[in-house]
């Protein structure tokens, strides 16, 4: 339980900008419904697949180099969406709601694709606190990914919930939504031999 009014009725003043700011830098902050979340910056594992995914999808989906492009990916943006503050791994924008990166340091726009690296100190937070609100902002597909135990979950938001597409494991090759347009060897992932 969390949120605005359970800070309220416990006496508790719901987390400002001013608390993530204060925060130390080894630390990634979010708000979400009033509540302040501080969580270890990611371990090597998750660097690595959330670098090597930017890359593969940025060429192909940014630049449009061996994929169709038509893309706005980025590494770590500090999305405000009402009131909460949240910093996905990765998020993309289709260009047509995007055609530019603003000039402001976050996100006012909700995405329409977000990535989250899931991790021991991390994956409660991003499947029970964060998922609800992509869904409540509208981010069509999100994927989870697991670099330890080598999967990544597809989901599509449909009807206000999200649906799992596939749970896909291993070094293969595979196509996900909304990059279907192109397979996506898992393997490079996990930075494994392929």
């Amino acid at each position: 339980m969390g949120g605005e009014d359970w800070g309220e009725s416990m006496g508790k003043k719901p987390a400002s900008y001013a608390d993530l700011e204060a925060l130390p830098e080894h630390v990634v902050g979010e708000i979400v419904a009033g509540e302040l979340y501080a969580s270890p910056r990611p371990a090597a594992p998750h660097v690595t697949a959330a670098s090597l995914l930017m890359a593969v999808l940025g060429n192909r989906f940014c630049l449009g180099v061996g994929g169709p492009g038509g893309w706005l990916i980025l590494s770590e943006p500090e999305l405000h969406l009402r009131g909460d503050v949240l910093v996905p791994d990765l998020a993309g924008w289709r260009r047509e709601r995007m055609p530019r990166a603003p000039k402001a340091a976050a996100f006012t726009l909700a995405p329409d694709w977000v990535c989250e690296l899931l991790s021991p100190s991390t994956q409660l937070l991003d499947r029970k606190v964060k998922l609800p609100v992509y869904a409540r902002e509208g981010v069509r597909h999100v994927w989870l990914i697991d670099p330890v135990s080598y999967t990544l979950e597809v989901f599509r938001l449909e009807d206000g919930r999200y649906t799992l597409l596939a749970t896909h494991s291993g070094t293969g090759s595979v196509r996900a939504e909304p990059f279907d347009a192109v397979e996506l060897e898992l393997a490079i992932l996990w930075d494994e031999p392929h």
